[in-house]
């Protein structure tokens, strides 16, 4: 007579782990390293990011070497004269420096105003260098240029850092809300096999004269009761796995909709707790490590070197140039005049009079610095009180899984109670029902806290940029 109610509380110990599982366990390492290798905006932020690095490559053509090459020949006419030559030069970032160095030979005569083309028989070769004393002295376009997209390509790696962190961040949400929808489904279908076992010892039961017929419309309702939740839940996972997809991809990238039987074994919940001791020791290191922070300050480093630009094409221009020319080999066309080493030392000076130009971008630049000042304060404000939070998030959900765990004990020692006085004729069926199911309610409380503890510790693996939780570590580019 008391064994349907024997097996139905069997069949509740099934709330403390999943069915074994038909398929490899999904892990939530093998999701995280899915969302970080396939998924779709950190594949956006590593073009980006090739972007940036191609504009790098970019502003160091500036300095690249150059060659060029001349020549001509008088075809007609009184003078015969053939000429040809070839400079190289390099620019170089001291002082705005060009060094350059040239060769150029010639043959026949040349008019009085084509002198310059006369070269001794082997040629003439120069070295020269222009150099700047104000303007352009400490930075100018193409170094500005150079260190800008320097600090762009810094900024792609921060965008990009921040987008993976944010990604694995949701990633652990999508997955973690998963497994519980596929745990709270565990718990309704256990419920509801345990209303049909017994449905079959009462019928039986009733056959026999031993129950009221009236017991058997009662569970029937615990039944459909049941069915409705457990349809309920079905339809929680299938939205869950769905959600899980977009995070949880194949080698193309294509997304995946895990089924419940792949979830993982049930954790123990002193690991769980475990999750939540952290302190508060944690926030200097974490402000460092704030991708947020760190592309404030980058951006910052940007408005200064506007700021030195804008003071500089302010300044005075002041070149001094050096060169060196040698004719090589005999004497040729040009006679004698050619046929020596030449020292020359030249300058240049402009000045800038209304510089107003010059003046609105030192002005503007010079606010933008101060807002982006501003911000970088207001920032490390907001993540610290961020942090703070999510470890009072912590501690709090550690204490009311602990509290959920002691519900669920309670509920259970009631639930087992109830069933024996049932099984010796001092309670009745409403009860040992009631009993089933705050059992089940507390149960459900119990994974729901878990999965507050996970959801905590995941803000906190973001907000500390644990990248070692997050799945990142070792991912450079």
């Amino acid at each position: 007579m008391t064994r349907p109610f024997w097996l139905a509380g069997i069949a509740m110990l099934g709330w403390i782990s999943p069915l074994p599982a038909a398929e490899p366990a999904l892990m939530l390492d093998e999701v995280l390293e899915s969302s970080a290798t396939h998924f779709p905006a950190i594949l956006q932020g590593l073009a980006s990011r090739r972007a940036a690095a191609g504009t790098a490559m970019e502003a160091l053509g500036a300095f690249d070497l150059v060659f060029d090459a001349n020549g001509f020949s008088r075809l007609s006419g009184f003078y015969d004269g053939t000429a040809a030559g070839g400079t190289v030069r390099q620019r170089v970032r001291p002082l705005g420096a060009d060094l350059y160095a040239g060769y150029k030979i010639s043959d026949g005569t040349f008019p009085v105003y084509e002198d310059e083309n006369f070269t001794n028989l082997g040629g003439a070769v120069r070295v020269g260098l222009m150099f700047s004393l104000l303007r352009d002295r400490e930075i100018d376009d193409r170094r500005f240029a150079e260190r800008d997209a320097e600090l762009g390509l810094r900024a792609a790696d921060l965008d990009l850092m921040l987008t993976r962190i944010g990604v694995q961040q949701r990633t652990q949400v999508s997955y973690w809300r998963w497994v519980t929808q596929v745990r709270k489904l565990r718990v309704y279908e256990n419920l509801l096999d345990i209303a049909r076992t017994r449905q079959t010892g009462l019928e039986r039961q009733v056959q026999q004269g031993a129950r009221a017929a009236i017991f058997l419309t009662e569970n029937l309702q615990n039944i459909m009761r049941r069915e409705s939740l457990v349809r309920t839940a079905e339809r929680n996972v299938a939205v869950a796995a769905n959600e899980l997809s977009l995070f949880y991809r194949d080698g193309s990238g294509a997304p995946l909709a895990p089924g419940p039987e792949r979830i993982p074994p049930g954790e123990e919940i002193a690991e769980i707790s475990e999750l939540a001791r952290v302190n508060e020791t944690v926030v200097p290191e974490a402000l460092d490590k704030r991708p947020e922070l760190a592309l404030l300050r980058n951006a910052v480093e940007r408005e200064r070197n506007r700021i030195a630009l804008a003071e500089n094409n302010m300044k005075p221009r002041i070149d001094l140039g050096m060169e060196v020319q040698t004719g090589l080999g005999g004497i040729g066309e040009g006679g004698v005049s050619r046929d020596s080493t030449d020292t020359i030392v030249g300058f240049t000076f402009n000045v800038p009079l209304q510089r107003r130009a010059e003046k609105g971008r030192l002005a503007r630049s010079q606010a933008e610095l101060s807002a982006r000042l501003e911000e970088q304060r207001l920032t490390e404000d907001r993540i610290q009180l961020e942090i703070r939070n999510v470890l009072v998030d912590l501690q709090t959900s550690r204490d009311l899984l602990l509290i959920a765990t002691q519900e669920v004990q309670q509920a259970e020692i009631m639930r087992v109670s109830e069933l024996r006085r049932f099984e010796s004729g001092a309670s009745d069926f409403f009860l040992v029902n009631v009993r089933e199911e705050v059992a089940a309610d507390a149960r459900i409380k119990q994974i729901e806290a878990e999965l507050a503890t996970r959801l905590a510790r995941a803000n906190f693996d973001a907000a500390s940029v644990d990248l070692d939780r997050l799945g990142l570590t070792g991912r450079v580019y």
